[in-house]
């Protein structure tokens, strides 16, 4: 993959893991009984918004950190299709779910694509294959 690549999905990852991390903290900040009571006044299970809010939370900090950056698209992709159909969808594309959908296309991205400039989790592997290349020649 080429360093441009590199660096675009750096930046992708990064931009997903402070919006998410904002969110999470945000719901958490703002008291998290105030989230469970708007998903219960739509419809949705009150725990759920214990869930959001911490995939929110925990993935923000694992994108930044380049931790887990599939898993973590995966789940904020998942939160996002479950925003844009129980709650933006009906208020159209440009009023509704057009930046949702944005976030949406860049947990895609990276759920395909990953991200392994300065990852921590490219740097964590790197020590264990050395570990292991070391065990095997001791």
């Amino acid at each position: 993959m080429s360093n441009r690549m590199e660096v675009g999905n750096f930046l992708l990852r990064i931009m997903l893991g402070a919006v998410f991390l904002a969110n999470g903290l945000s719901k958490f900040q703002q008291g998290i009984g105030n989230t469970v009571g708007w998903f219960e006044s739509i419809g949705i299970p009150g725990f759920l918004a214990y869930a959001v809010a911490g995939i929110e939370l925990i993935g923000g900090i694992a994108l930044i950190l380049g931790l887990g950056t599939r898993i973590a698209s995966i789940l904020m992709g998942i939160i996002m299709l479950g925003d844009i159909f129980t709650v933006k969808f009906p208020d159209g594309f440009l009023n509704g779910y057009v930046y949702d959908l944005v976030l949406l296309v860049i947990a895609a991205h990276l759920t395909l694509n990953g991200s392994r400039l300065y990852s921590l989790g490219r740097w964590l592997r790197k020590g264990s294959e050395n570990e292991q290349s070391l065990s095997k020649t001791a």
